[in-house]
C-alpha cells in the first residue's frame, strides 16, 4: 500500500514514468510516506544508506555506473545539508541526480518547531533546477505539482546533465498508507534538435497522424518571422490556425483571428465538440482569456509547444511535449511528412464559424474609434497597442496585413507602452501609430517631455475617465472603492501634448472622429507629431460592449 499524500504519489509515479529506477533511501520519519511508496513498488531498486553524506555519494556512483539518473531521499532538517558535498560533486561532474527531501509544512518553518529550516534553496548554486511541491488539495495544485516535477526531471538532461532538488512538504498525519495503486500521471517529454534521421521524429509524425482535429495557436511574434510561400501553401490545410494581431504575419494562409468572438458565440456543448485533439503552439503570449479558459476546460489530448529555448510553457494545463527547435523549421519539416489523405473537416468548421461571426459595428465609443483607426491605417505602418482594453478590443476588427503590430505583452503592464512605442518610432522609418487608453497615457506621460518625438509619430488617446476594463469584466464596485480601483479622473492630455510640440485635436462624437481621421492617417510624414484625444463615456462603452457580446449568444 502507498501513502495517501498526493504530492508523494505524483512524485513516485513520475519517477517511474521517466524511467528512474535506482533510489538511495536515508532513515527518518518525515520522509516515511516517500520511502514507503518507493519500496512498495517493484519498479524501483532501493538501497539503504544511513548517513546522508555517504548516501549522496552512493547515488552519484549509481548514476555514473548506469549512465541513468538516480534518486537520493532524506528526511527534513540538517539531514539535507549533509548532502551538499555530493550534490556539488554531481553538479561539477555533470551527473544526473534527483535529490528528494521531505519537509515540514511551510507554516512551521522558523517557528521553533523541531527539525525545521529553510530547505527550498539550500543547493541554489549547485543544482540545475530546484522546486518545492505544493501539498495537494485542489485540481490546480495537482496540475502545478505535476508540472514542477516534470520540469525538474526534464532539466537533469537539458543542455548538459546535472542534479536537481525536489522538496516535498508533508503535513501530519503522514503514516496513512491506504492507496492501492499509483495514479495515472501526465508525463511531459522534451525533444531537442530534431532531424529527419532521428527515430523520435518519426514517432512524433505518427502521433500527429492519430488526430483529425489539429490546431496551431501562434503567440506574439515579430513580423520578420514568416513561412516561405511554398511551405505555407502546403501546410495551411492540415491545421486550424489561430492567431491575434500581435502574431503578425507568422501563420500561413488566412488564419482565424476572430476566435475570441467565435468562442463567445458558442454554448458549452458546441465548445466541447469543437475542442481540438492536438494543439501546437509557438511564439509568445496570447491575449485571449477566453481561449485559455476554453482549452483548460476542454483540454486537448496532446499539447506540443515548439520553441528554440526548450522551456516548459504549460499555458493550457495540458502540455505533453516540448520541442526544442525553431518552430518554422519544425512545421516545415512536418508538412512534407503528414499523410496527405487526412481530412480537412476541422479547419473547415472553424473557417465557417469565423466567416459567420461578422465584425462588430458600434455606436460612438472607444470601440468604434479603435475600429475606425484600424480600418484606415496605411500600408507598411506600425501599430503600437497598449495593454488592458486596447489590445483586447483591437482584436475585434480587421487589420491590413501589411501593418506590423507591437505590444508590451511580456508582462502586460500599462506603465511603459508609450515609452516603448516612442523608442521604436525614433529608430523607425515607417509611420508609427500609438493606440492607448487614458490610464496608460497619464501613467507614462513623461515619455513626451524631452520633445524627441518625430513627425512619424501619431498618438490616439482613448479617454473615458478611468479604467473602463474593470466594468467590462463585470467587477462590481460600491462607494468610494470605484475611484481607487478604476483610477477615475477628469484629466485631458491637451496642454501636455501641445507643450511637447504635438499637433493636437480632440474628438467627442462620430462626426468629429470622421473629420480628423483622414489627416491623422495620411501616409505622408508631418513636420510635427500628431495627437488625437478621443473622449467617450465609460458607462456607454461598457453597455455597448456587453450588448455586443450578449448578442453573439
Amino acid at each position: 500500500m502507498y501513502s495517501d499524500k498526493k504530492n508523494v504519489l505524483q512524485l513516485v509515479a513520475l519517477l517511474k514514468e521517466h524511467g528512474i529506477r535506482n533510489v538511495v533511501l536515508c532513515p527518518g520519519s518525515r520522509n516515511m510516506p516517500i520511502v514507503q511508496t518507493l519500496v512498495q513498488h517493484p519498479f524501483f531498486s532501493c538501497h539503504a544508506v544511513t548517513d546522508e553524506r555517504n548516501a549522496g555519494f552512493f547515488a552519484v556512483g549509481l548514476a555514473l555506473n548506469s549512465g541513468r539518473p538516480s534518486v537520493v531521499c532524506c528526511t527534513s532538517g540538517t539531514a539535507l545539508l549533509d548532502m551538499h558535498p555530493a550534490v556539488a560533486e554531481a553538479y561539477y561532474q555533470q551527473v544526473p541526480l534527483v535529490v528528494v527531501s521531505a519537509d515540514r509544512p511551510a507554516a512551521w518553518i522558523g517557528q521553533m518547531d523541531g527539525q525545521t529550516l529553510h530547505q527550498e534553496h539550500v543547493f541554489h548554486d549547485v543544482v540545475k533546477k530546484e522546486v518545492c511541491l505544493p501539498e495537494i488539495h485542489t485540481r490546480e495544485e495537482e496540475w502545478y505539482c505535476n508540472r514542477l516535477i516534470n520540469e525538474a526531471l526534464l532539466e537533469m538532461n537539458h543542455h548538459g546533465k546535472g542534479p536537481v532538488h525536489i522538496n516535498v512538504p508533508i503535513s501530519e498525519p503522514f503514516f496513512d498508507f491506504t492507496v492501492e495503486q499509483l495514479p495515472e500521471v501526465r508525463v511531459i517529454q522534451r525533444y531537442q534538435g530534431l532531424n529527419v534521421y532521428e527515430r523520435e521524429y518519426g514517432s512524433l509524425i505518427a502521433r500527429l497522424g492519430r488526430y483529425s482535429k489539429r490546431m496551431v495557436v501562434a503567440g506574439q511574434q515579430n513580423m520578420i518571422y514568416q513561412f516561405e510561400r511554398k511551405t505555407a501553401k502546403m501546410i495551411y490545410k492540415y491545421f486550424t490556425w489561430l492567431c491575434e494581431h500581435t502574431a503578425n504575419q507568422t501563420v500561413p494562409g488566412i488564419p482565424v483571428k476572430n476566435f475570441d468572438m467565435v468562442l463567445a458565440s458558442l454554448d458549452e456543448s458546441q465548445k466541447d465538440k469543437l475542442s481540438p485533439d492536438l494543439v501546437i503552439t509557438y511564439g509568445g503570449h496570447i491575449v485571449s482569456k477566453r481561449l485559455k479558459q476554453w482549452l483548460r476546460k476542454y483540454p486537448p489530448k496532446e499539447h506540443w509547444h515548439v520553441a528554440s529555448d526548450g522551456e516548459v510553457r504549460d499555458t493550457f494545463g495540458a502540455l505533453t511535449t516540448v520541442i526544442e527547435m525553431d518552430p518554422f523549421e519544425f512545421i516545415e519539416k512536418v508538412a512534407v511528412l503528414i499523410d496527405s489523405n487526412v481530412g480537412y473537416e476541422y479547419p473547415k468548421q472553424w473557417e465557417y464559424l469565423s466567416k459567420k461571426t461578422e465584425e462588430p459595428f458600434f455606436e460612438y465609443s472607444e470601440m468604434s474609434a479603435i475600429g475606425a483607426l484600424l480600418h484606415a491605417l496605411p500600408a507598411n505602418s506600425t501599430l503600437h497597442l497598449a495593454n488592458s482594453s486596447v489590445v483586447r478590443y483591437a482584436q475585434m476588427f480587421k487589420l491590413p496585413k501589411e501593418v506590423e503590430v507591437c505590444c508590451n505583452r511580456g508582462t502586460s503592464g500599462i506603465e511603459g507602452s508609450l515609452s516603448t512605442a516612442l523608442g521604436y518610432a525614433w529608430a523607425s522609418d515607417k509611420l508609427n501609430f500609438i493606440l492607448l487608453g487614458d490610464l496608460s497615457f497619464f501613467y507614462n506621460m513623461n515619455a513626451l517631455w524631452d520633445n524627441s518625438s518625430r513627425g512619424n509619430v501619431r498618438i490616439l488617446l482613448l479617454n473615458n475617465g478611468g479604467g473602463e476594463i474593470f466594468g467590462s469584466l463585470g467587477v462590481q464596485l460600491a462607494g468610494p472603492a470605484e475611484k481607487y480601483v478604476k483610477g477615475l479622473h477628469r484629466m485631458s492630455a491637451k496642454e501636455w501634448a501641445i507643450a511637447n510640440k504635438f499637433d493636437y485635436a480632440s474628438v467627442h462624437n462620430s462626426e468629429e472622429l470622421e473629420a480628423v481621421l483622414p489627416a491623422f492617417v495620411q501616409a505622408e510624414q508631418q513636420i510635427n507629431p500628431q495627437f488625437v484625444e478621443v473622449f467617450t463615456n465609460q458607462s456607454d462603452d461598457v453597455r455597448l460592449l456587453n450588448s455586443f457580446y450578449n448578442g453573439l449568444k
